[in-house]
């Protein structure tokens, strides 16, 4: 399988909880430690050929993949915005890619998802 089809059926698969699809189903959501551990950490059974998470980043650039940013609407209150900067720092490990033909709604479109 192509690097696309392999991620398409891990977020298909219930075996994964580092990645996911986001709400929308556009953009996929990866927890980076825990994607380090459970997939690129397995031993003898690598689904992708690497074991260093910038060189799986560069696999999903390679395909047109691009970094979304998740932006955080600030409260005034001072406990409202510590208590958003904690939701915020469990946030910054999740990163969320987005590629106009990997869509969850539209799998047709998995044809048309190339290397650059």
């Amino acid at each position: 399988l192509r690097f696309p089809q392999k991620l398409w059926k891990m977020l298909e698969s219930s075996k994964f909880q580092s990645i996911w699809w986001s709400e929308s189903g556009k953009c996929v959501a990866i927890n980076k430690d825990l994607f380090e551990a459970e997939v690129l950490g397995r031993e003898g059974q690598q689904i992708f050929h690497t074991q260093k998470i910038k060189s799986f980043m560069r696999q999903l650039n390679a395909y047109g993949f691009t970094k979304m940013q998740r932006n955080f609407q600030r409260s005034a209150s001072l406990p409202e915005f510590l208590a958003e900067e904690a939701a915020a720092a469990v946030h910054s490990q999740i990163l969320y890619y987005y590629n106009p033909s990997f869509n969850r709604a539209h799998p047709w479109l998995l044809e048309t998802c190339k290397r650059r």
